[in-house]
């Protein structure tokens, strides 16, 4: 079965036994992370964790069944969890969901997946199973998911700062949820104590470039030109600009792409999907996205934005490699770009 909003709340929040197999999809991985993370909540602390890899499942089909059946010597009950799932695995699911009896249910996780894609028709179809498509926040989702983690952290902002958290974020909740924390940490916020966020305190503490800022640094990334990546990557850094901005400039880009894909992937030509933008697409980049939209399918950029927030992890540890693991990721995912000609 397909979700909403407000039933996907209710499954991960509430989970029903009957439920076999949890789907979550889409290009944005932090969404669906956060809902899997609600999920495995409220089944609680006592499900002891299988993870599985999808290849294991395409080379033993019935795997997925016999642990969903199977009972744990110490009697806890067992969440099963398959990250990267595919069209691969169908058949592990459909014996899944053909199976006698599960009594440990199953979580899965999928970038973009194809409207067509066989995993997805086979969910669908069955009351045994769920799934829903994460896409990044945009507009009223957007500042509306800010509100509500401004405050839970006992933030109060106005609406220009909002505004300026989310565009920062590029539609990503991790990165939000991040800069929030950060901002409460400097305000020494907490709900018994709440503070006031201003534009100044976000625009000093975010790190946030407009993709203005990185245009051609993306469209060369993008576009498949690793030398001029390497040139523009060169050029921010004059300008002061390096890590992760450049990251999330990239990331923008990619969540971009990703909705015009979904739009193409309904039947929309490319010229109208992207007119369909009006102002938020700047006119100089219509070119650019459009050649960008004939490289990168869907599953592709749901790596390639798996690969960016996975950089940006990697970089906020003490130790890493900062500005070279930005670079390295960038001018490798125009490497990519280039062989997809």
């Amino acid at each position: 079965m397909k979700a909403g909003r407000a039933e996907i709340a209710r499954a991960v929040d509430k989970p029903d036994p009957a439920l076999r197999l949890l789907l979550l999809h889409g290009p944005d991985e932090a969404g669906s992370r956060a809902l899997g993370a609600r999920y495995e909540k409220a089944l609680g602390a006592d499900h002891e964790h299988i993870d599985i890899a999808p290849a294991e499942l395409k080379s033993d089909p019935a795997r997925l069944a016999d642990e969903a059946a199977a009972t744990s010597m110490f009697g806890a009950a067992s969440l099963i969890r398959v990250t990267n799932i595919g069209d691969e695995s169908v058949d592990a699911v459909s014996a899944l969901l053909e199976s006698a009896a599960a009594g440990n249910p199953v979580l899965a996780y999928a970038g973009a997946l194809r409207k067509d894609s066989k995993l997805l028709k086979l969910v669908e179809g069955s009351p045994l199973a769920l799934h829903f498509a994460s896409y990044p926040l945009e507009g009223r989702d957007a500042e509306t998911e800010a509100q509500a983690l401004l405050k839970a952290e006992g933030l109060r902002a106005s609406r220009d700062a909002i505004r300026a958290l989310t565009d920062a974020a590029a539609g990503d909740r991790a990165i939000l949820a991040g800069e929030i924390a950060k901002l409460a940490l400097y305000l020494d916020a907490s709900p018994e104590h709440p503070k006031s966020v201003e534009p100044p305190v976000v625009t000093a503490l975010v790190s946030g470039h407009s993709e203005s800022d990185l245009g051609a640094l993306v469209n060369a990334v993008l576009g498949g030109q690793p030398g001029e990546a390497e040139r523009q990557i060169a050029n921010a850094a004059l300008d002061g600009i390096a890590g992760i901005p450049l990251i999330r400039g990239g990331l923008r880009r990619l969540h971009l792409l990703a909705e015009l894909r979904a739009e193409v992937e309904t039947g929309q030509s490319v010229e109208s999907a992207i007119a369909a933008k009006g102002k938020s697409v700047f006119w100089k980049d219509r070119s650019a996205l459009s050649g960008q939209l004939t490289r990168w399918r869907g599953p592709a950029l749901a790596r390639a934005i798996s690969a960016l927030n996975d950089a940006e992890r990697r970089i906020k540890q003490s130790g890493s490699a900062g500005d070279i693991l930005a670079a390295e990721t960038l001018i490798a995912l125009s490497r990519h770009a280039a062989r997809g000609r």
